[in-house]
């Protein structure tokens, strides 16, 4: 196929122990998941869920030193355990939602959050504050094969070597189950999207030169620089 212009190289994920990755399709993304955090951002422990996107080329690979993103004096953290789907379907049940899972990554959601509360507090859209370049930062996923289905363990996060979230996976409202399914009787999932789950309480803000590190029982660790401003 012809193009007037040159298509983009497609976005991928690392892959634990391969050299293939994974190819990303799209990244939806479940807010305030976690009842602490709920509570933390002014609301209550167990509404319906909600969801949101990154565009698939916000990703970025664990490891990596990002800029520093323009527009914004308060960059968050937010650790977030991502299922990766390897069997699309829709209208899938609870019950069968995790066979449609390929694997598990860390996550870490970037948000603007001086811009995504002004959106917020104005009813307009957060896709200023969620959806930047390199606001996905994703790790190497794990085969289901080799690490399950992780709903147990500690998910934790720390800046400059001091702990700023501490939760547990077993603290989700939705459970990843019910997050797949939810989502599948609103539109058709497809290989290589990915679902960031929400992240738990303690969020906060990034500044150039921090060591961001989060780390998921089973899953390992991440770790992220945050650089000068771009120009």
């Amino acid at each position: 196929m012809d193009y007037v212009l040159d298509p983009p190289e497609p976005a991928s994920i690392a892959v634990a122990g391969q050299a293939k990755r994974m190819p990303v399709r799209r990244i939806f993304c479940v807010g305030r998941n976690y009842a602490a955090h709920a509570r933390e951002m002014g609301m209550d422990d167990r509404d319906p869920p909600f969801f949101f996107t990154k565009p698939a080329d916000a990703v970025v690979d664990g490891g990596q030193t990002i800029p520093y993103p323009p527009g914004t004096d308060n960059l968050a953290y937010e650790a977030e355990l991502v299922a990766v789907i390897g069997t699309g379907g829709c209208d899938i049940a609870v019950e069968d939602s995790l066979d449609h899972v390929w694997g598990y990554a860390l996550g870490n959601d970037l948000t603007r959050r001086d811009i995504q509360i002004l959106a917020r507090d104005q009813g307009r859209p957060w896709d200023m504050g969620k959806g930047f370049d390199n606001s996905a930062i994703i790790g190497p996923v794990h085969p289901v094969a080799e690490v399950g289905h992780p709903s147990d363990g500690y998910i934790r996060l720390s800046v400059n070597g001091e702990q700023r979230q501490d939760g547990n996976l077993n603290e989700m409202i939705w459970k990843p189950q019910e997050v797949i399914s939810i989502l599948s009787k609103m539109l058709n999932l497809r290989p290589g999207d990915l679902v960031m789950t929400g992240t738990p309480a303690g969020v906060g803000m990034l500044t150039p030169g921090d060591v961001c590190v989060i780390e998921i029982e089973g899953l390992g660790e991440m770790t992220t620089t945050i650089g000068t401003p771009a120009r």
